[in-house]
């Protein structure tokens, strides 16, 4: 039985109408108007009338203008991520299989052709997400990577953010922000090519803007508010455990910060901790309001019941702080990226750890992963038969489709066996894996 000493009082941001009107509004006034409406939009709510293609002077004078520390801490990220990437990637192969004489399948890995990023520059610029989604498609092998990110004040983009687009990789930058931005990327305006996959996170308007437009490009997952469970047991530091659920609290007041824990002791000492750390933390006005409404601490029986109600939840960054944390590696299944032990935290994996920091919000981690480098690639199917193979298959097909009352697929089979009446293969076994098809 699960014993909340603290229940969220408020319910996470959901879909809201007032914003898919606008959204829906505002794309269609992009389709029509084009350049100009990209040109007006920017103006109007971004306050931006310079040029939207970053040119590769302004990228020289940033990159001399930042510290040499942030450029080495930068690389340091990039380097890491890339490396997984990397990893991952290996993990992928093409094959060939010969699975009865003559009819040969096989898998090919072909990277997507263009894609855009998006990197946001709201309350906070989100500087690592360029090395999350340029960097890691650069990886996976796609030909253009467009990188877009809105004006921070009358010089552009914000330096670093800039600095970070160019050395992920970028092809060209563009200035652009908000939904004028992904429909831009979408459909080919103001001087972007029409990519055929935009990523990134951003605000409510740029997550609807990105589940619109999806079917007119693809798109890496729809991503809300940000989410952090921990799970943690009397082994667990108080201390620590509110301050990784302070820390991801910061993002807004629409993003939950859950705790799960097997002790009723260790459950009261955090919400004691939450309470006095709110009283120093620099960010305790948004940090506070979203522990207040969507804070939780459950108490529950034994490690499996910690499990099961995880699990349930399907948090986005799920941090195990227990005893047993090999136990529950081993047995979670619902999560976006997980953090095993105190020594890891969720800031690590948002800012180059090397693990991707696109993680599914909203339980759809019950049903998908984040954006990792299988997400720029296209798994391509193909068939290759011998006459003989195709004989001795086609009466199979043509009855299956004569079932459906498919006559015209029946007929595509039927005729095959007439046109290779003399071939007649034996059956064969299952073959075994080929090489890699060239």
């Amino acid at each position: 039985m699960a014993r909340y000493l603290k229940r969220a009082s408020g319910t996470a941001a959901g879909r809201n109408q007032a914003v898919e009107d606008r959204v829906r509004q505002l794309l269609a006034e992009l389709r029509e108007g084009r350049d100009e409406a990209v040109r007006r939009l920017a103006r109007e709510l971004d306050r931006w009338e310079g040029e939207f293609r970053v040119s590769p002077d302004r990228i020289r004078r940033v990159g001399r203008s930042l510290p040499e520390t942030f450029k080495e801490d930068f690389a340091f990220c990039r380097r890491q991520v890339v490396t997984f990437a990397e990893r991952q990637r290996d993990s992928l192969r093409e094959f060939e299989v010969e699975l009865a004489p003559g009819t040969v399948l096989g898998q090919r890995l072909v990277p997507v052709d263009k894609v855009g990023c998006y990197v946001p520059g709201g309350k906070y610029p989100l500087i690592s997400a360029a090395i999350m989604s340029v960097a890691t498609a650069r990886v996976a092998g796609v030909g253009t990577v467009i990188g877009c990110a809105p004006p921070r004040d009358a010089d552009g983009i914000y330096p670093h953010t800039l600095y970070a687009l160019h050395e992920s990789g970028a092809d060209a930058i563009f200035c652009i922000g908000g939904v004028q931005a992904m429909a831009a990327m979408a459909y080919g305006l103001a001087g972007l090519p029409a990519v055929d996959m935009i990523t990134g996170p951003g605000n409510a308007y740029v997550a609807e803007a990105k589940r619109q437009l999806f079917g007119v490009v693809g798109i890496d997952l729809l991503a809300g508010p940000t989410e952090i469970m921990v799970i943690a047991d009397d082994s667990a530091d108080p201390a620590l455990v509110a301050t990784d659920l302070l820390g991801q609290a910061e993002h807004g007041p629409d993003s939950p910060a859950w705790l799960i824990t097997t002790s009723l002791r260790l459950g009261e000492a955090v919400l004691d901790e939450v309470r006095r750390q709110l009283e120093r933390l620099p960010t305790a006005a948004v940090a506070g309001r979203a522990w207040e409404d969507l804070g939780e601490v459950v108490v529950v029986e034994d490690d499996d019941a910690a499990i099961a109600l995880s699990d349930a939840y399907a948090p986005e960054h799920l941090e195990v702080q227990t005893a047993r944390n090999d136990y529950y590696l081993g047995r979670l299944r619902n999560y976006g990226s997980l953090f095993l032990g105190e020594e890891s935290t969720v800031a690590y994996g948002d800012k180059g750890v090397g693990t991707n920091h696109t993680l599914p919000t909203g339980r759809a981690a019950r049903y998908t992963g984040g954006l990792w480098v299988g997400k720029f690639i296209k798994t391509l199917t193909y068939q290759r038969l011998s006459p003989g193979a195709s004989r001795r298959i086609a009466p199979v097909m043509a009855r299956i489709c004569e079932a459906e009352g498919m006559l015209a697929h029946k007929l595509t089979a039927d005729v095959r066996v007439d046109r290779y009446a003399l071939h007649n293969e034996p059956l064969g076994e299952p073959g075994q894996l080929s090489a890699d098809p060239g």
